[in-house]
């Protein structure tokens, strides 16, 4: 089952938790929780009187929309429509709302996102582990038929025309993310942290007042850029580094594909990070504006605002917005240039 959205994120959390069944005199008992869902490895660790209940409760809500949305499994409402011959089926209310959001930000971005470029996907292979490099003919075939405008959604009802698919892969674990963090809320927790294969979701700040410190990974090599300091938001980052192959003449491909063109996209960033409250907007943005460029990528901060990103551009340069520009820090011995951008 793919789930795994176009991109994988590239974040480290640097931040020490502690450790279920230890706690210090002033600090609340941690309850931690993990489970594989969505085609990665989530984590969980929430501080609080109910923190394990509602841990629980999130692990069972992801694993319950991860069965709705899975384009791989058979029994799931996305694979239904997918495979529906171009008829109309009903989804559930959960799978609405998320279809909708996916196609209100295609609608935004211009098409930069679109969910119906999973058939593009998988020729290249990036579905599985047979990847390759797909024929011009192929392409223009398969983007004949990616094109978001063409997904009708009434209500519950969902219509998918023959020979497209959709794929939530770009939006489905930062909406799961919220989904855990509202439990969470419920249960009265105000200090946890989240990591769902890398999109992280930090509720409210570190049990003693202060912000969480996450690592931004360095692109294509080890180690970090620097370390962001956030509370109450989630941070989902985009690279192509994250799967790509190398044919035998030594070119490079990487999964996060531009629709217009069914091809890597090749905009000039090598990462994108977005910050913001949801972590459906975040992981939304995180993909189209990799496949903007910086340029339009600071056109659509400033026309829409909402979050914050940090772009990393193959000019070694860091480009951040003014609401993080105290919040991240390089790391030392580090050689890129930061450059703010104000609305």
């Amino acid at each position: 089952m793919r789930f795994t959205k176009c991109i994988l994120a590239v974040l480290m959390l640097t931040a020490t938790v502690t450790g279920c069944g230890r706690q210090s005199e002033n600090q609340p008992m941690a309850a931690e929780r993990s489970l594989f869902a969505m085609n990665t490895y989530m984590t969980f660790t929430a501080y609080g009187e109910d923190a394990a209940a509602a841990l629980e409760k999130a692990a069972v809500r992801i694993q319950e929309v991860e069965a709705l949305w899975s384009v791989t499994d058979e029994e799931s409402e996305i694979y239904r429509a997918n495979h529906s011959g171009g008829q109309t089926v009903s989804v559930s209310d959960e799978t609405a709302k998320l279809i909708s959001f996916a196609l209100e930000m295609a609608q935004k971005t211009d098409g930069a996102l679109d969910p119906t470029i999973y058939p593009v996907l998988a020729a290249w292979g990036f579905t599985t582990d047979s990847k390759q490099v797909p024929s011009d003919e192929q392409l223009d075939e398969l983007l004949r038929n990616v094109d978001y405008s063409r997904i009708l959604l009434e209500g519950e009802s969902l219509t998918v025309p023959e020979g497209m698919e959709l794929d939530m892969g770009a939006v489905g674990k930062g909406y799961a993310a919220d989904l855990a963090t509202e439990i969470l809320l419920e249960h009265n927790v105000s200090s946890a942290i989240i990591s769902l294969g890398g999109n992280i979701q930090a509720v409210g700040s570190r049990p003693d007042g202060s912000d969480w410190r996450i690592g931004i990974r360095a692109p294509w090599e080890d180690g970090n850029l620097g370390v962001l300091e956030i509370s109450d938001a989630a941070v989902v980052t985009s690279g192509g580094y994250e799967n790509y192959f190398e044919t035998q003449d030594g070119d490079i491909y990487w999964h996060i594909l531009d629709p217009s063109t069914g091809r890597p996209a090749d905009s000039g960033l090598q990462a994108v990070t977005i910050i913001g409250k949801e972590g459906r907007l975040c992981d939304a943005l995180s993909t189209a504006l990799f496949v903007m460029g910086a340029e339009r990528a600071e056109e659509y901060w400033r026309e829409n605002g909402g979050f914050d990103m940090l772009l990393v551009t193959y000019q070694n340069e860091i480009i951040i917005t003014e609401g993080i520009a105290d919040s991240f820090s390089l790391n030392d011995g580090r050689t890129e240039t930061i450059r703010v951008i104000a609305a």
